[in-house]
């Protein structure tokens, strides 16, 4: 497989041009309008940001890439699927009200938002992609509707993955709550009893009769459990949730095959800004300080190549002093040279396998050429 392109810019201006017409001007050269857009529907992909969260991307970008496809024709609209974790997305409702508090209502980005997987993040395509670890995707089936998908990501740290990427925006993000789980672990929810109210809202969702309550408590039948996440959903009291326990490599190697779900068959495009690298997942209801300086704006049709490039640009960075980066070097024998910012900030983390596996399976090269405009 020959280089793929990488187009990229600093978020350097001038008089003649602010961020949001450079970011216009890096799809352009990165060949967005070799897409047909023409009254076809796209979905953006994109991280509306926990409640409380405040380094996720500002709605502005999201406008410059919605306007860019009304200009060429398409019908935008701005997803993500709903959490596995108890928060402020946990379903449609709550996750589109944190989307218009943070920002991202119609009038701001000028398209409107769609939740992937629909108001308990059971509404899910099944998507047959026979990989090592995947055999069928659940992705959001909003998501999977759509003709065109694009990937807007914010480049951050991330405590499980190494950072979030491209692939994490797109795999994990695009998963369905069973998804999610899926990628997780072996999609198995377990009860925490001392939450549980023996309501019985688990049993009634369960096509597989796995809730059973007794003296007053839920428990799962793990054997006959498919991981279907519906009892999460519907649980009033959050009482349900999964267990993780994989490997980070697991984690990665499924994140990538779930990319590979959502992006085969049909045009896509990436784009991800490297600007207030959190140490953490726009998830977290907070954001520590950045790990280091912001970087600048990428663009490329290949998500493996963008994420590689993205990490290396990154690694060349100095690190922001009193960043939890900068207190897990200090006393470190060799200092900051020659080690990897990501795993130095999450040392349980790896991010590697999760780019060697998309290369692997076809989803892309790491392999680039960086082009500056």
């Amino acid at each position: 497989m020959k280089n793929a392109k990488v187009y990229y810019t600093t978020f350097k201006t001038s008089y003649n041009e602010n961020l949001l017409q450079k970011l216009h001007r890096l799809m352009k050269k990165a060949g967005f309008e070799n897409i047909d857009f023409t009254d076809k529907y796209a979905a953006i992909k994109i991280h509306f940001g926990e409640y409380g969260n405040l380094a996720f991307l500002r709605p502005n970008y999201a406008k410059v890439v919605a306007d860019y496809i009304k200009e060429l024709g398409g019908k935008p609209f701005l997803t993500d699927c709903n959490t596995l974790y108890v928060g402020s997305r946990k379903n449609a409702i709550d996750h589109m009200e944190t989307a218009y508090v943070n920002g991202f209502s119609p009038y701001q980005t000028g398209c409107h938002v769609i939740i992937g997987d629909g108001l308990k993040g059971t509404d899910e395509a099944l998507v047959p992609i026979n990989g090592e670890y995947v055999k069928e995707a659940k992705i959001g089936q909003a998501i999977m509707d759509a003709d065109i998908f694009i990937s807007l990501t914010h480049f951050k740290g991330h405590e499980m993955a190494g950072f979030g990427g491209a692939l994490k925006n797109i795999g994990m993000g695009c998963g369905s709550r069973a998804g999610k789980m899926e990628q997780h672990c072996e999609g198995k929810p377990a009860v925490d009893q001392s939450q549980c109210v023996g309501c019985g809202a688990c049993t009634k969702i369960c096509a597989h009769d796995a809730p059973e309550v007794a003296n007053g408590k839920a428990e799962i039948n793990q054997d006959k459990c498919v991981g279907c996440g519906r009892c999460m959903a519907v649980c009033p009291k959050d009482a349900i949730a999964a267990n993780f326990h994989d490997s980070v490599k697991m984690l990665n190697r499924r994140m990538a095959e779930y990319s590979l779900a959502v992006c085969k068959d049909r045009p896509c495009f990436h784009v991800s800004l490297i600007c207030d690298v959190s140490p953490n997942c726009d998830c977290h209801a907070e954001n520590d300080i950045p790990i280091i300086p912001n970087v600048g704006m990428l663009a490329s049709f290949d998500p493996v190549a963008l994420d590689q490039a993205c990490a290396d640009l990154c690694n060349k960075m100095p690190i922001i002093d009193g960043s939890i980066l900068s207190e897990n070097m200090h006393g470190h024998e060799h200092g900051a040279e020659g080690h990897d910012h990501f795993h130095m900030t999450h040392p349980d983390t790896e991010w590697k396998s999760c780019l060697e596996h998309a290369e692997k399976i076809g989803l892309g090269t790491m392999e680039y050429e960086l082009i500056e405009i």
